[in-house]
Parts: structure tokens; C-alpha cells; sequence
């Protein structure tokens, strides 16, 4: 479904409502436009609480603090790095 809005000599658009009801958006909310070609896709930016427990964690790695975290990020990458040359 195409819906048109205009844009302001300021480059402003107003979203339409029937956008920001089918994206659920509400004043304050973020969103991010994503560039394709001669288009540019709008989508809603992701709460990061929503997104809390989508990604499991090992048993092993619960409790790590992130500087070991990316100590360890780090560590795999220059491995990973070095296994290619």
C-alpha cells in the first residue's frame, strides 16, 4: 500500500495517521529510515527492553561483566583474524 505525504520547505514530513497507527509510533518515538536504492524504507526503532531475553545466554557467560565480555570479543577476533592469513 502507497500512502503520499508532502515534504515542507523546512524538509519535513508529517507522517500520515494511518502510518503511525499500523507502526504503533507515538510522539518522542524514534524511528530510522533505511536507504535502498531509490527508496527508503521507514521502520520503527526497536525499545531495547523489548528486546530483553531474546538472545540466550550460556550458562557459563551469565554474570560476566562487559569489560570481559569485549576482552574476550577481542580476543576471538584476533584469532579469527590470524587463522586467515
Amino acid at each position: 500500500m502507497d500512502i503520499a505525504a508532502k515534504i515542507t520547505s523546512k524538509g519535513q514530513v508529517t507522517l500520515p495517521k494511518l502510518v503511525r497507527e499500523q507502526l504503533e509510533l507515538e510522539s518522542g518515538d524514534q524511528v530510522l529510515f533505511r536507504l535502498a536504492g531509490d527508496r527508503a524504507v521507514l521502520a520503527r526503532t526497536p525499545d531495547f527492553l523489548d528486546l530483553a531475553g531474546a538472545v540466550p545466554v550460556p550458562p557459563a557467560k551469565r554474570g560476566a561483566s562487559w569489560d570481559e565480555i569485549r576482552h574476550e570479543a577481542r580476543r576471538g577476533r584476533g584469532r579469527r583474524f590470524e587463522e586467515r592469513r
